[in-house]
């Protein structure tokens, strides 16, 4: 892989690099002196929203399947040869892509590596371990049903989305996840796991070079480009409003609307509003509905940003007699967002704690590597600290004020409350 002449290596920054190699994966790294650790991953382009409707979870039961062993691993020797060497190994699925990714300290990368490109790539994927696999992912399910405070988060995405594939769970359901078999698994591993369809990120004590020879040394040579499938445009209906009633103690819920997908600019923006909002103790949220009504224990506001879209919301639990009230407050709030936006005192203050965030969060070699991932997972351009320190000051408040008025309304917010029926009020003399 090393050798060819197509493969090209820009540097994006002082310590951070990039290489495409042709038919390849895209590797990146970026070295950090001052830490002994790195942190290693391989993500492929290939998430639940790509499962087919009556297929869905099929992209989360086949993470789950490579690792039930490979061609050269048990699956107990995938789980020592990292945890024996004080590393941990760990594996996700999201909406649009799947990853595998490892921390250990920086002498054993080569051993991170091998693994990690053994379950990519070299996977056994037996037919006697999908029902063994299948029941295990079953009680996942089962355990979300029984869990409200992340069920709502599903019923609200499918309000959100409607038959898009981002309102499927990336689960799966019971019923979908029971109709998958080892015949649909073993053809999206083909057709998915290629390294073409792949992106390398190391972040840590580690050198460009290194990586791309462990790359050139544990993935298959075979060049190929792949082609992924895209997620259609969202096409979406007004917004639902809908009690879905369970035998809880608390009623929990979810008000929200469709914004844009990650690489609009007016992301930084939006990041911005939603601290405002709900991102802390000193949030609007949590400083009226929680300490000055005690409505609720937890509240706060949540964002998710796809290739094809965005959301953006508020989450809180209360009791099912209170829920309505709870319900006008955030709304009462988020009438006064949408129509006045943030005063420049309030922005400017909100900048400072996002910029904080977003410094502290970034002294962690794995958010590190998840930040190296994303620039080829969205094809985005590298921004260094002060870069996007200065995107975040450059946001002005007309800018702030038109994305309340367009996404922050509250018409225009589905709202998902799961919980009982609240009893009516005793007749009084």
């Amino acid at each position: 892989m090393r050798s060819a002449a197509a493969d090209q290596t820009v540097q994006l920054d002082e310590a951070v690099f990039q290489t495409l190699i042709d038919g390849g994966p895209v590797v990146l790294s970026e070295h950090i002196s001052t830490v002994r650790s790195a942190a290693v991953g391989i993500w492929v382009r290939w998430g639940a929203s790509h499962d087919a409707a009556e297929r869905m979870g099929s992209s989360h039961l086949l993470e789950h399947m490579i690792f039930k062993g490979t061609e050269g691993r048990t699956a107990r020797q995938i789980a020592l040869e990292v945890e024996g060497i004080g590393g941990s190994l760990d594996a996700y699925t999201s909406r649009e892509h799947t990853a595998c990714y490892a921390k250990v300290l920086d002498e054993h990368l080569p051993i991170a590596a091998d693994v990690l490109t053994d379950l990519v790539f070299r996977p056994l994927l037996r037919e006697q371990d999908l029902e063994i696999e299948r029941r295990v992912i079953l009680e996942e399910i089962a355990g979300v049903e029984d869990t409200p405070e992340e069920l709502v988060f599903d019923l609200h995405a499918r309000a959100t989305w409607g038959q898009h594939p981002y309102g499927n769970p990336v689960l799966g359901t019971a019923e979908t996840v029971g109709a998958i078999t080892h015949d649909d698994l073993h053809r999206l591993w083909q057709a998915a796991y290629r390294p073409g369809a792949c992106v390398v990120a190391a972040a840590g004590n580690i050198e460009h070079e290194e990586l791309l020879e462990l790359v050139a040394r544990y993935f298959p040579q075979t060049r190929e480009q792949v082609e992924v499938p895209s997620v259609p445009e969202p096409a979406l209906a007004g917004p639902e409003k809908k009690l879905v009633e369970r035998d809880t103690a608390q009623t929990h819920i979810c008000l929200g609307a469709p914004t844009f997908p990650r690489s609009d600019r007016r992301r930084y923006a939006s990041i911005l509003v939603s601290t405002a909002l709900g991102g802390g103790m000193s949030s609007r949220l949590f400083q009226r509905v929680r300490e000055e009504l005690g409505l609720a224990y937890t509240i706060y506001t949540f964002q998710s940003f796809y290739a094809r879209g965005g959301l953006a919301g508020v989450y809180m639990a209360t009791g099912p007699d209170s829920a309505e009230r709870a319900v006008e407050e955030v709304r009462e709030e988020l009438g006064l967002l949408s129509g006045t936006g943030l005063a420049s005192e309030e922005l400017r203050a909100v900048k400072n704690q996002t910029k904080g965030q977003v410094l502290l969060s970034l002294e962690s070699t794995s958010a590190r590597l998840q930040r190296l991932a994303g620039v080829a997972l969205y094809d985005e351009p590298y921004l260094t600290l002060d870069e996007i320190c200065g995107r975040i000051d450059a946001v002005g408040e007309k800018e702030v004020a038109d994305l309340c008025r367009k996404y922050y309304a509250p018409e225009q917010q589905a709202v998902i409350r799961l919980g009982p029926e609240p009893q009516a009020a005793e007749p009084t003399d």
